[in-house]
């Protein structure tokens, strides 16, 4: 078997301690805080979790350079792959996507009418991309799964299919970043004209004003780019895992 770089019986704490941005993975796995000092094996059997699969997708996510061997994949029981990707979709669509939409309405009030209109329609433009993205793996992609475990010849799709039309999600929230940069509206001093006195109460009513203002965007942007590397990890372990598994099944099931 593969030597990852955690195994069954470190602790999940020290796990999340080293590789914070695994934080995000436990509920595409249904893990819920509160594991105390308990092992990874212990807290995987908990909550109907293979120990394997779940270090497994712990090194994908967190190692670039990893990719599994085709020995590794037929090793691994990958019986919660399918639930652990419908997770993620949940998780992207109805918690990350409307967070960041609230911060986007914020700034949006920040931004000249137009640009703001603009913003939110890109926004409105990428999620429905993104139901559309999910939406064809949940009808098409998973149910081939399905029927391939069952044994049963699926001549009408194939995998490679798919991966080769596979969409890279993050990309236009680069762009979304970029938009916002373009249009946040620079410190109203910046072209060095003279402005009157103002009094000290005014003076910090305005910078607390603009300071929570740059908060909303700096929180923004960040969510935005933590989401952007969530989706291109999710996209890794759909290349590394989901591909080279689903093709295992094909050539198993035309012999």
């Amino acid at each position: 078997m593969t030597e990852y770089l955690y195994n069954e019986t470190n602790n999940l704490s020290a796990l999340i301690t080293a590789q914070p941005q695994l934080l995000l993975t436990l509920s595409h796995f249904g893990i819920p805080m509160g594991f105390g000092d308990k092992t990874i094996a212990q807290v995987c059997t908990e909550h109907d979790v293979d120990p394997q699969f779940f270090l497994l997708i712990c090194e994908v996510y967190s190692n670039d350079n990893y990719f599994p061997s085709a020995a590794t994949l037929r090793a691994t029981p990958m019986e919660g792959l399918v639930p652990y990707l419908l997770r993620s979709h949940d998780y992207y669509l109805n918690r990350r996507l409307p967070h960041i939409g609230l911060h986007l309405e914020k700034i949006a009030e920040m931004l000249p009418s137009r640009a703001g209109k603009a913003i939110k329609q890109f926004f409105s433009a990428y999620i429905e991309e993104v139901r559309e993205h999910f939406a064809h793996e949940e009808k098409i992609v998973y149910p081939h799964i399905s029927h391939l475990l069952a044994g049963e010849s699926d001549d009408n799709f194939k995998i490679k299919d798919f991966l080769d039309s596979h969409d890279n999600l993050e990309d236009k929230l680069s762009d979304l970043v970029q938009i916002i940069f373009k249009y946040l509206p620079g410190s109203s001093n910046s072209g060095g004209t003279h402005t009157p006195p103002v009094s000290p109460s005014i003076l910090e009513g305005e910078l607390n004003s603009s300071s929570h203002a740059d908060d909303d965007a700096i929180d923004m942007i960040f969510d935005i780019l933590q989401l952007s590397r969530d989706l291109r990890k999710h996209a890794i372990i759909e290349d590394k895992i989901l591909g080279p598994y689903v093709k295992q099944l094909e050539k198993t099931t035309r012999r």
